[in-house]
């Protein structure tokens, strides 16, 4: 009533003020609008950094999932590592790599120690130092696991995100290290076929490789323990196919694993197989008695009086197994006489054993597909002495392979191997290099056998499969001159001896002798053993049966052997 009696008294007023009342209103209307759309414009623009310029958006808390955390191409673009039946032994999958963004990270202290409680093995120092940089992004760990992935997710810190990478993946872990090497964080090639082949397998091509992973477990499951029981410093392994020079398998111990090179102890990155050169012993012996028969056609009752020291000036040459008798060429062999070998040494003279050891490979690098190769020590001078010691492996020092590729040509008919690691699908006629003749092989070979049978490699018989081999008990050179007490065992199979297939050898550095040897720590008693123990993984694995007749047969060298009253 009071308002409509003021519209009767001034209508005009009355309509200029509500005029003015819709004015104001409508300004500040406008001016809210305003104010939205700049919040609606910022945080456009946010989004928009976050997905397309830093790339990535965090899913929400309650959508989290294993399918959601995981990129889908899981394998990546560079190229596989196979053995010679098509088993993976190295890959790389797409894993994620935790980084901050120092200037969205709310409570650096807090996301600080959640990190820590999700990595122990990150400082926590560091972890805070880092995100006081005023650079937008600071690695915090790379490669990380699903499970921790999705634990990072769980802090709910928007300035933590994720990059995906490539890590190379070894599903075998340390048992092929030291052949197929490992790569940088960054998948750059840093050993074995990994740097020998980077550009390669950088490419997305695969390569497959001539060894046999049940075969390469099996060795590696013998050197460790042939290390393991006798207290030894370190050891090596290698099968060979004494036809192809196809690597088989090929260990180095001790290994590391190769998931966490940085990690490892230096020393364990060596490659003692390839790498390390020694001086061998009495595996040499096999060598210079092939160059005796190869340069004497004389016959294997050909006698050697190891009765005495053989003098040589100032030094003499004993026996560790002394006989102190007239010993045959299958005897000296087989008892392992360094009297006997030095005096086939001599027979042969400087040069010519010079050059043959050279045919077999042992004066050069070997030229296999891995850049961690060793160059042999050699004798300076080839004279009386340095012949002498060369013929029972004292004065020269090779690598693990430089042997079995030496052996393999010794009793594969006498024609020269070249190492190899990659397995190829082109057929190969490679014109043989003959070293030695066909009878001086077959002979090598049954006095191989006959060391097995009747010498100083017994430890190695099966019962009913034929096995050939040779010990080996070098001292270590030292301050002052060899060391007694530090020793490379050693012992190289072949088998089957009468028609071979495989070069085994096994050498131990420093073994130490137990009780159930005596305290004797020689290649008879430290490496023969293991030897047995792979061939016997070989027949397992390959399903071969004993020959029912084996015991039947009777190795033609006999006849050269004294019989013990």
């Amino acid at each position: 009533m009071m308002f409509y009696r003021q519209m009767r008294r001034n209508p005009a007023k009355i309509a200029g003020d509500r005029s003015a009342a819709l004015e104001l209103a409508r300004g500040r209307i406008m001016i809210i609008s305003t104010f939205f759309a700049l919040i609606y414009m910022v945080l456009a623009v946010r989004a928009f950094d976050l997905a397309l310029i830093q790339g990535h958006i965090l899913p929400p808390q309650e959508e989290q999932s294993l399918s959601a955390v995981i990129d889908p191409a899981e394998l990546s673009s560079r190229g596989q590592i196979f053995d010679r039946n098509g088993n993976l032994i190295a890959t790389s999958l797409r894993m994620a790599s935790l980084y901050a963004d120092p200037a969205l990270i709310s409570d650096p202290k807090a996301t600080a120690e959640a990190l820590v409680g999700i990595f122990p093995e990150l400082q926590y120092g560091k972890i805070l130092q880092s995100m006081q940089t005023k650079k937008r992004f600071a690695w915090i760990k790379r490669n990380i696991d699903p499970a921790d992935q999705i634990a990072v997710m769980d802090i709910g810190e928007p300035g933590l995100a994720f990059q995906y990478e490539e890590k190379r993946i070894y599903p075998h872990k340390n048992n092929f290290v030291h052949l197929i090497g490992y790569t940088s964080i960054d998948g750059q090639g840093l050993a074995g076929v990994e740097r020998s082949f980077d550009t390669i397998l950088g490419r997305g091509e695969d390569i497959t490789l001539t060894v046999d992973a049940r075969l390469q477990h099996a060795l590696h499951r013998e050197v460790a323990r042939s290390m393991s029981d006798f207290s030894a410093k370190a050891g090596s392994g290698i099968i060979m196919n004494v036809n192809t020079g196809e690597v088989v398998a090929g260990v180095s111990l001790p290994d590391f694993n190769p998931h966490e090179v940085s990690a490892s102890d230096p020393n364990n990155k060596f490659n003692r197989l390839t790498a390390g050169v020694y001086e061998m012993g009495s595996v040499f012996k096999i060598f210079s008695t092939a160059a005796f028969l190869e340069n004497h056609d004389v016959p294997m009752s050909t006698t050697f009086d190891a009765r005495q020291a053989l003098k040589i000036g100032r030094f003499k040459i004993s026996d560790f197994h002394a006989e102190d008798r007239i010993l045959t060429i299958p005897e000296v062999f087989m008892h392992s006489s360094n009297i006997g070998s030095a005096m086939m040494g001599q027979a042969v003279g400087g040069e010519r054993l010079q050059k043959f050891y050279a045919d077999l490979g042992l004066l050069d690098r070997v030229d296999f597909e891995i850049p961690e190769a060793g160059a042999p020590l050699v004798p300076p001078q080839w004279g009386d002495l340095g012949t002498a010691t060369a013929s029972f492996g004292h004065g020269i020092a090779v690598t693990p392979i430089h042997v079995a590729a030496a052996v393999s040509a010794t009793v594969n008919g006498g024609y020269k191997v070249q190492p190899t690691l990659i397995k190829s699908t082109a057929s190969k006629s490679l014109e043989k290099i003959s070293i030695m003749s066909e009878k001086t092989s077959a002979h090598m070979r049954e006095l191989l056998a006959l060391t097995v049978e009747e010498g100083t490699g017994s430890k190695a018989k099966l019962a009913g499969y034929h096995i050939g081999g040779k010990t080996g008990t070098a001292e270590k050179p030292g301050a002052g001159g060899y060391q007694k007490s530090q020793l490379l065992s050693s012992f190289v199979g072949v088998f089957p001896v009468d028609k071979p297939e495989y070069v085994i050898f096994i050498a131990i550095d420093e073994p130490q002798g137990n009780k159930k040897s005596y305290g004797y720590a020689t290649g008879g008693w430290v490496a023969a053993p293991a030897v047995a123990r792979v061939i016997q993984s070989m027949i397992a694995i390959d399903g071969l049966l004993p020959d029912e007749k084996a015991a039947e047969k009777v190795n033609p060298l006999k006849q050269y052997i004294a019989v013990k009253g």
